[in-house]
């Protein structure tokens, strides 16, 4: 049985808006405002492009359904119906629109595959069903590029729950994670070693998101204290509830939240708020809560927009961009951006003819175009993929997200073929380019930040930072008391200042010499143990112990 049948939205707004077509503008001053709007320049019509129609054997993007850039500059995504076997399947199309279909699903391999695709460091392209595999509660897959798919796991429905919804992520420490139904979080290795993390408040269908702290947070769509969804922190194995939802405040969070530039989360909801029409709201790691915007859909604000399925996705320029799936000039939604004060701009206006129903959370290229899927319009009402271009910088991303001094880091982009500096936190590092939109480099003695690629066309900055992990190789001498120095020799010890440890005492003089030598002093509150270091980067230990000495 699919989740979606499993369960049943509340008989409010939402449900009415989604499921019947809401009547267009009944009054006379309605018809005033449309005439109003229609007489108004299309802000940036000339900037959306219809590049596929579903229809026939294919049918309808909803949600979550993320797509993924390859390293071949691709998109990759899936679809939950249809196909040869009426089971779903996963496409490719290029960023102008050439379409393939890669692989039809058959239940044996899987199927409804509802969470979209993931780029991992292995190459391959990631995803979930929700349906299908050997014990009938869906699976984790891989797919090459080139159609050849793998089932790497199959949910038993015990303790690793089962109907994957969410997409995957790629963590900082190059593991896979998700979420599965009725609500566990997990984790997976590209060779395939499946563990579970721990229990979270409910199902997620919006993917989780893993902050710079290291700490995972998403949202579901019920649970919490009026059953209308929650905002949640993993740390660890467990989890941290960081806001319920209620219909004041939003309610039925659905798309998952965006790290912005501000190190907020942001995020949306499909009702609630002061017309209960969802809102945008942002909220802190430390869980303070703020709507930003209240959609309205009963004055001239349905111009705007109203209830967003679709998340939030942080933009090159700083700002945030979404859909909706209702109003704007014609009532099938809207395009829109957000900054990360609370500013509103619409965008695009959907048209039947080339695409709406936006349920779907979009994704942005690292040429800097918005792609993304609608569940109706275009020829045979099947629903579109389409781009979205407004001058959006290009950018570049980091396959992994971390390594050690020596590691490769992995970049996507565009325009590789004329690199000619690659920094990793601002220090020069070694590559190699693979292809125009593919290379990889050599992580430098250096700092934790962002990868910056020159390129003749300009330099492209990635889009979250890459983390040097620190290292511990010796240390000596192996004794000493209180206000002794002690020599450490390791990688990726610059950023030390964060914390070095002797035993459970905090160091607190210390001298760094480089990036691989550190000299510190034995504190008053050492005690016989391991050394460690904190770095942005993360965390190393000694193998060796420590022993203090009166």
């Amino acid at each position: 049985m699919s989740l979606m049948s499993v369960f049943s939205e509340p008989d409010d707004f939402c449900t009415i808006q989604r499921l019947v077509r809401p009547l267009r503008i009944a009054t006379g001053l309605g018809r005033l405002l449309l005439l109003i709007a229609l007489a108004a320049p299309i802000l940036n019509a000339q900037t959306y492009t219809d590049l596929f129609d579903f229809a026939g054997a294919s049918c309808c993007p909803q949600y979550p359904y993320l797509m993924a850039q390859g390293r071949d500059g691709n998109l990759y995504g899936t679809v939950s119906a249809g196909g040869t076997n009426g089971q779903g399947f996963v496409y490719q199309i290029t960023p102008t629109g050439s379409y393939k279909v890669l692989y039809n699903f058959d239940t044996v391999h899987g199927s409804t595959p509802i969470g979209g695709l993931t780029l991992a460091p292995d190459g391959n392209l990631w995803g979930t069903t929700e349906e299908g595999g050997a014990h009938g509660f869906g699976n984790i897959f891989k797919i090459t590029p080139a159609g050849a798919l793998t089932v790497v796991y199959d949910f038993t429905a015990g303790t690793d729950g089962g109907h994957p919804v969410s997409p995957l992520i790629v963590g900082f420490d190059g593991l896979l994670y998700g979420t599965s139904y009725p609500g566990m979080s997990y984790k997976i290795s590209t060779g395939g070693a499946f563990h579970v993390i721990g229990t979270i408040p409910g199902t997620s269908y919006g993917p989780l998101l893993q902050a710079n702290d290291g700490s995972f947070y998403g949202v579901t769509e019920f649970d919490g204290t009026s059953s209308a969804g929650t905002v949640y922190k993993i740390t660890g194995k467990t989890y941290k509830i960081l806001h319920n939802f209620d219909m004041a405040s939003g309610s039925y969070p659905v798309g998952g939240l965006a790290l912005g530039s501000d190190g907020n989360f942001y995020g949306t909801t499909t009702a609630g708020g002061t017309s209960n029409a969802g809102v945008l709201y942002r909220i802190t790691p430390a869980g303070v809560y703020t709507d930003l915007v209240n959609f309205d859909p009963r004055n001239p604000g349905v111009l705007n927009g109203y209830q967003s399925y679709a998340g939030l996705i942080s933009g090159s320029d700083g700002n945030l961009y979404g859909a909706t799936i209702w109003g704007g000039v014609n009532g099938y939604g809207v395009i829109f951006s957000l900054s990360t004060g609370g500013g509103y701009t619409p965008l695009y206006s959907f048209a039947a003819p080339s695409g709406d129903g936006a349920y779907t959370t979009p994704m942005q290229h690292t040429n800097g175009t918005i792609f993304g899927m609608t569940e109706r319009g275009g020829a045979g009402s099947g629903g579109v993929i389409y781009s979205f271009s407004d001058g959006f910088p290009s950018f570049a991303r980091t396959v992994n997200r971390s390594g050690h001094v020596g590691a490769s880091v992995q970049v996507v982009g565009t325009g590789f073929s004329t690199t000619s500096v690659v920094r990793v936190g601002g220090t020069p590092a070694s590559f190699h380019v693979i292809s125009d939109s593919y290379l990889t480099a050599t992580v430098p003695a250096g700092t934790t930040g962002v990868v910056t690629v020159a390129t003749a066309s300009g330099t492209l900055t990635s889009s979250g930072i890459f983390k040097v992990i620190p290292k511990i190789t010796s240390f000596t001498p192996t004794t000493g008391k209180v206000g002794d120095s002690v020599v450490i020799t390791g990688t990726g010890l610059i950023d030390g200042g964060f914390g070095w440890m002797v035993g459970k005492g905090k160091v607190t003089s210390f001298v760094t010499n480089s990036d691989t030598q550190v000299t510190i002093f034995v504190p008053a509150t050492a005690t016989t143990g391991k050394i460690s270091v904190t770095t942005p980067g993360g965390k190393a230990s000694s193998a060796a112990t420590f022993t203090v000495t009166p």
